[in-house]
């Protein structure tokens, strides 16, 4: 019923993701959520996510931000690092998430997204056919309509994390997973 909205995989953090495993799996292509996934909401960019995300590019990766915020808010995240982005992209509609593998030059199947909710970022990357990783929020402090779907979220997570226990699921291993 619900595993629609199962992530291929979860990580505490963004920041502790094995990228090289990532890269040497064939992944070229990294699609981010901004607010609370590498910032607090409504946070600006800030050093320890630039030299983040610039030693990210280093390594060879193409960087974009998908993201239902503002023009203004993406686009802050992206100039410093002469990446793309899509802004009040309609997650969780596929369309957009399609869209950022073409403005990248690479497939579905060398993206991975990075998010930290289940019912827009997750699942819409799902219906995309992209390598979907969930993210704990960075902070618990969130908008009310944020704060709900969360209480949403947590009965999704507790059965995805109840079907990993008794091993009637398994984490996809990127290059690996079928939609």
């Amino acid at each position: 019923m619900f595993k629609s909205f199962f992530p291929c995989r979860r990580e505490k953090s963004a920041y502790l993701i094995d990228y090289d495993k990532l890269y040497e799996s064939g992944c070229r292509c990294l699609v981010y959520d901004v607010d609370n996934t590498l910032v607090c909401h409504g946070a600006p960019q800030n050093e320890k996510s630039l030299s983040f995300l610039k030693s990210l590019q280093e390594k060879g990766f193409k960087l974009l931000f998908l993201s239902n915020n503002k023009e203004p808010r993406v686009k802050s995240f992206s100039e410093p690092l002469g990446a793309m982005y899509i802004y009040k992209a309609g997650k969780p509609s596929p369309k957009n998430y399609i869209r950022a593998c073409e403005m990248l030059g690479e497939t579905r199947e060398t993206t991975v997204f990075i998010g930290d909710q289940l019912f827009t970022d997750i699942w819409g990357a799902n219906k995309a056919g992209i390598y979907s990783i969930l993210t704990d929020p960075i902070d618990k402090h969130e908008e009310i309509q944020i704060i709900l779907k969360r209480r949403l979220e947590w009965i999704v997570l507790k059965n995805y994390e109840s079907k990993l226990k008794n091993e009637k699921i398994k984490e996809k291993e990127y290059g690996k997973h079928k939609y």
